[in-house]
């Protein structure tokens, strides 16, 4: 059997098999109505543990003449679309999983030719009586075939951007494989003999200068998912229907795993997910893949504002970001905003789409974030968690004046520190006062604000903290008094998950004067 050349289904085979398989089958009704098309260049990226490879196994056994995979896919979703008998096991497919290719080379800079001829080598035995003299390209190879025979190729690149992420300085050998790239897919002859391209990865395709080196693909990716926000990870139906079958809190994994929003979907990290389900345990799931050391690289980068964004987030804010000069790659930074797009497609924040800003999504990645701050120590980081235990302890003793003296003090001493917009400095202030409830507490649920008015902070303690710690619903006001804070707490419905959840909850309301800079602060147990 050939390596790259019409690849057997048995990859997916073992994945529908598994404990644990949620149907993503929808993707290929996609894929089928762009064949052929002038949208048949696809790139998905997407973070680690997002289920690329097992999408990239999916599409080959569909598409590849080296199988029959009628049976194999006949109980999920595609099978009952128009055009599951028209194209299954129709096509020549190339499958090239970059990551396994280096790891057959001694010499990395020997990757590019190692994939041209071993691919030419299959397509030329396969095709045995066509004359390619003269030939000495992959690109050449299968337009060749395709003059012959008319047939056309389903090319699929896992992994596609490995070589741009872990030999970002090897400029002679990233050059010979976009180069390699522009020619397989670029230009009149690919668009002959093209079915259909897909590469996933974790990087949207590297930038040249100003311009994408591929900018024939249509770019799908975790800032900007397009119609392919369903299949990037887990929906939340899917995770429902999972807790109700190994029955398991939703609420809980939820908090823990929840906090991707793509194109108005609720999106979960498959892997973190289905090792919840597998093992059991609420933990984090990150540290074990090799991004840790990316983020722990990238937040450490002296850009201005960056640490203190970082900060932010981790109390619950969103940061504004500029996705614009990120050069999609892993070396040419320039600012703040660059790395705060790398952290986005590693996974390690989600991105709001409407507000342009970007945030911590879920209490696992928060883990991962405060464990590599901690790691390096960060006096910003341990001067705010000590005003913070100060502020924490004082609202749950109830004791008002020494919450707004500690709130004026981080207002005034750090708020020309912290990046925000006039309108919402004081949840800014806020998050960054209550910054020690990460450790006893869920990430807090931020209702968006309306009109000229503050957002709600609801703080949840976690389970093992319940018993100790009382869920705290927070109303800020600006230039307001600060029995309207508490006031306008009692006209709103609470949500019900608070009130099951924990019959401890205090109602807080801070105030502050913007003449007087005066902060005031009133609490009512609930």
């Amino acid at each position: 059997m050939a390596i790259f050349l019409n690849p057997d289904n048995a990859n997916f085979n073992e994945a529908v098999h598994s404990k644990i398989y949620v149907d993503k089958t929808g993707l290929i009704e996609y894929t089928n109505s762009v064949l052929s098309t002038t949208a048949k260049f696809i790139c998905n990226s997407r973070p680690r543990r997002f289920g690329k490879s097992m999408t990239a196994d999916m599409l080959c056994a569909y598409y590849s003449k080296g199988c029959d995979s009628r049976e194999l896919f006949q109980p999920y979703t595609i099978s009952s679309c128009s055009t599951f008998e028209k194209y299954i096991n129709q096509y020549d497919v190339i499958h090239i999983d970059v990551q396994w290719c280096k790891d057959q080379v001694e010499n990395i800079n020997d990757i590019v030719n190692y994939i041209k001829e071993s691919c030419m080598h299959e397509l030329q035995n396969e095709y045995s009586n066509i004359d390619y003299n003269g030939i000495i390209s992959l690109s050449g190879t299968l337009s060749k075939i395709n003059d012959e025979t008319g047939h056309r190729f389903v090319v699929i690149i896992d992994e596609w951007d490995v070589l741009i992420r872990d030999n970002a300085n090897n400029k002679k050998l990233l050059e010979e494989y976009i180069d390699f790239l522009k020619g397989l897919f670029k230009g009149s002859q690919p668009s002959r003999y093209i079915a259909l391209a897909y590469l996933t990865g974790i990087l949207p395709i590297k930038r040249t200068m100003t311009q994408s080196a591929l900018n024939n693909f249509d770019e799908y990716t975790m800032l900007n998912p397009g119609p392919l926000a369903s299949f990037i990870g887990f929906t939340e139906g899917e995770v429902k229907g999972l807790s109700n079958k190994y029955n398991i809190d939703f609420d809980r994994i939820k908090k823990w795993y929840d906090g991707y929003y793509l194109n108005h979907q609720h999106v979960y990290n498959p892997k973190a997910v289905v090792s919840l389900f597998t093992l059991g345990v609420f933990q984090s799931y990150w540290a074990q893949t090799s991004s840790y050391e990316s983020i722990h690289s990238l937040i450490q980068m002296n850009f201005d504002g960056l640490k203190e964004a970082v900060l932010e987030m981790l109390s619950g804010n969103e940061v504004k970001m500029q996705t614009t000069s990120f050069q999609n790659d892993m070396v040419s930074f320039k600012n703040m905003d660059d790395v705060l797009t790398a952290l986005v497609h590693l996974g390690y924040l989600g991105y709001n789409q409407t507000y342009k800003t970007v945030f911590i999504p879920n209490e696992e990645i928060r883990q991962e974030f405060v464990n590599s701050v901690s790691e390096d120590k960060w006096n910003d980081l341990i001067q705010f968690e000590r005003e913070s235990d100060t502020i924490l302890e004082a609202t749950c003793q109830m004791e008002t004046e020494v919450v707004a003296q500690q709130m004026e003090k981080i207002h005034n001493t750090y708020a020309s520190n912290i990046a925000y917009h006039n309108e919402n400095s004081l949840s800014s202030v806020l998050t960054i006062a209550y910054l020690s409830t990460l450790k006893y507490y869920f990430k807090p649920i931020r209702e968006l604000p309306t009109g000229r008015g503050f957002a709600d902070f609801v703080y949840i303690p976690k389970p093992e903290y319940k018993d100790y710690y009382p869920a705290l619903l927070v109303e800020l006001k600006w230039n307001h008094n600060v029995q309207s804070a508490l006031d306008q707490i009692k006209e709103k419905v609470y949500p019900q998950s608070i009130r099951e959840y924990t019959d401890n909850l205090l109602l807080v309301g801070i105030t502050y004067d913007s003449k007087t800079k005066e902060h005031r602060c009133k609490i009512e147990k609930f």
